[in-house]
């Protein structure tokens, strides 16, 4: 597919809060996903705006992949009276159990999205109300849309 805007290295010129996840691919060197409703800031090369716009369907590539950790984050359980029952630890996702943890991360939202020392951290809601944290060491990023919206 063709795109009108693509930009190189430009992570943190977006903002990735609220963001929806329409399509995700992790595998062993590549990782793609297709995200909904990305906020493209004043100061990324492609905005001709002044202002914060926002984009759909925009396909983020993480060139020369590696997924370092998925994991499912743990949680408390309380009774109606406030009264702790069960700790849930925090769960590593294998490899493979990718595809079966893609599956349940598409239609969910993206908390966060930051960039430290090559290593992207996602926080991601997933569709059966558990949050995951996914790292991805990659040696650079890639965005590729066809609109510019308002916010």
């Amino acid at each position: 597919m063709d795109y009108k805007y693509n930009s190189i290295n430009e992570i943190n010129h977006f903002e990735f809060g609220e963001a929806v996840i329409g399509g995700i691919q992790m595998t062993n060197r590549m990782f793609h996903a297709v995200l909904d409703n990305v906020k493209i800031k004043p100061e990324n090369s492609c905005n001709r705006d002044i202002r914060t716009m926002r984009t759909n369907e925009m396909l983020l590539k993480l060139d020369e992949a590696e997924i370092i950790s998925l994991v499912e984050e743990g949680y408390r359980e309380y009774d109606a009276d406030g009264n702790l029952k069960h700790i849930y630890e925090d769960r590593t996702i294998e490899q493979e159990q990718y595809k079966q943890t893609e599956e349940v991360l598409v239609e969910g939202t993206v908390y966060e999205l930051k960039l430290e020392d090559g290593v992207y951290s996602f926080v991601i809601d997933g569709t059966n109300d558990r949050t995951y944290m996914l790292k991805v060491a990659a040696s650079g990023d890639e965005e590729f849309w066809n609109r510019f919206l308002e916010v």
